[in-house]
């Protein structure tokens, strides 16, 4: 006779925070203020905390700690209106090209991002995004607070703006530059310390073989909420369990990985495919695993600016 083995405690709190992208949903109603103005629509895939939603606590859906972590979808022709939030929001890219706008006394410059690059979109500064390209946008946005409040819009097609001024983020004709790093205005000048290209950004090779690449932390942009990198696991390649002193967040963009917890020497482990997610709580010792045949890809998000004390030891 065949005994089924209890399910530990630690393997059902490990279930708990592992979230796989086939059991959700996209909601095309996140943003309520947006009803009625079809041009607006995008859609919204919650993992951790509602971002910028009012639909807080989902089912389904982590509860937020210093962070919270969602994807967005947008068609091709669609923007989202010039708005500001009280805290840091990073926009990264997974698929197609998006044209993000940062706004100051009616002038805007504009940046377009592809696969891989982020902005992190500073506080109280007003921004705004359109897909003008020819595929839909896929995006990850993690707002650096658990519970963001309300954003502030500046210029939205409810507050009577005229429609072509709010697709533009409030420019009017000619006062749009494009993005310069190397550009004389101030807002290009702002802007080009919260622009991540991928293929610019170095990569830091671990004695384990993992690459690393800092986007927001000591070597990348500057922030004093939350760390961010993208980790490159090649086949084969695994790291001792460690933990951190706050949350950590595994989305798997491409290929897979194996994750897993470890506690009095007991481990669980799982395997995270694309646009799944692991969220580890602080204090759990952790670690992951490619067992797979071709490289992965993985957004890792840190709930802390503090420098990475982090070494990924090889198993």
């Amino acid at each position: 006779m065949n005994v089924i083995a209890p399910i530990s405690t630690l393997q059902t709190e490990f279930r708990r925070h592992v979230v796989r992208h086939v059991d959700k949903t996209f909601d095309w109603d996140a943003f309520p203020s947006n009803r009625g103005y079809p041009e607006l629509e995008r859609a919204q895939m919650r993992y951790v905390g509602a971002g910028g939603s009012p639909k807080v606590g989902e089912a389904g859906t982590l509860a937020p700690e210093h962070f919270t972590l969602s994807l967005i979808y947008k068609h091709v022709g669609k923007y989202a209106a010039c708005h500001a939030h009280e805290i840091e929001e990073s926009f990264l890219i997974i698929q197609g090209v998006l044209t993000v706008g940062w706004e100051r006394d009616g002038e805007v410059v504009e940046v377009r991002l592809g696969p891989g690059d982020m902005i992190l979109n500073a506080r109280d500064v007003g921004h705004g995004f359109r897909n003008d390209g020819v595929e839909p946008v896929l995006m990850s946005i993690s707002v650096d607070v658990g519970k963001p409040l309300p954003p502030r819009y500046l210029y939205h097609p409810k507050m009577g703006i005229d429609p072509a001024l709010a697709r533009s983020f409030g420019a009017a004709p000619g006062k749009t530059l494009p993005f310069d790093p190397d550009g004389s205005h101030p807002l290009q000048q702002q802007m080009a310390r919260y622009v991540i290209r991928r293929s610019e950004q170095p990569a830091i090779r671990e004695a384990s073989g993992v690459q690393r690449r800092v986007y927001v932390g000591p070597g990348g942009i500057e922030s004093d909420t939350c760390r961010k990198d993208m980790l490159g696991v090649p086949a084969g390649v695994g790291v001792k369990p460690y933990a951190r002193d706050v949350e950590d967040a595994f989305m798997v963009l491409e290929g897979s990985l194996t994750v897993g917890w470890e506690e009095d020497g007991r481990s669980v482990q799982t395997e995270l495919g694309p646009r799944d997610l692991l969220l580890t709580p602080a204090g759990r010792r952790h670690w992951f695993r490619n067992d797979g045949i071709g490289p992965a890809t993985v957004w890792n998000v840190v709930g802390t600016s503090a420098p990475e004390t982090v070494r990924f030891e090889a198993a």
